[in-house]
Order: C-alpha cells, then sequence, then structure tokens
C-alpha cells in the first residue's frame, strides 16, 4: 500500500534519493525506507521533505489529480 508519493516526487523531479538523504542528514536507507513506504516518516520530516522539494506537503501523500476528482 502506497502511503507517500515521495518516490513519485523524487523521480518527477530528477532528484536521486541519495540528494535527499544528504539535505535531511538522514542515511540513504532511512530515505529508501521512506520512498519505498517500509517506514513512513514523521510529519515533521514529511515537511521538511515538502519544503526541500519545493512542494505543496498535501502533493507527498495525494496526487492532485485524486484530490480534485
Amino acid at each position: 500500500m502506497k502511503l507517500n508519493r515521495i518516490k513519485t516526487v523524487l523521480s518527477e523531479k530528477g532528484i536521486s534519493q541519495t540528494w535527499l538523504a544528504k539535505q535531511l542528514d538522514k542515511s540513504f536507507s532511512m530515505v529508501n525506507a521512506y520512498t519505498c513506504n517500509r517506514i513512513q516518516p514523521n510529519l515533521e520530516t514529511l515537511q521538511r521533505i515538502a519544503e526541500i522539494l519545493q512542494i505543496d506537503l498535501k502533493d507527498l501523500i495525494t496526487d492532485k489529480k485524486e484530490r480534485l476528482q
């Protein structure tokens, strides 16, 4: 079950998990667990990811198209 869209957003923006891990000061393994939905980041981390990626927090949880339906 996909609970976040981090992997999709990274792909859309052409950003690597390694780069995001460095920005968050977290291990690659932790960021990979977030992107593969094995572990969910807490709300503070999710907000920080949204800020780093310069997107709305909601876009990390649901697709804009899904929200408009």
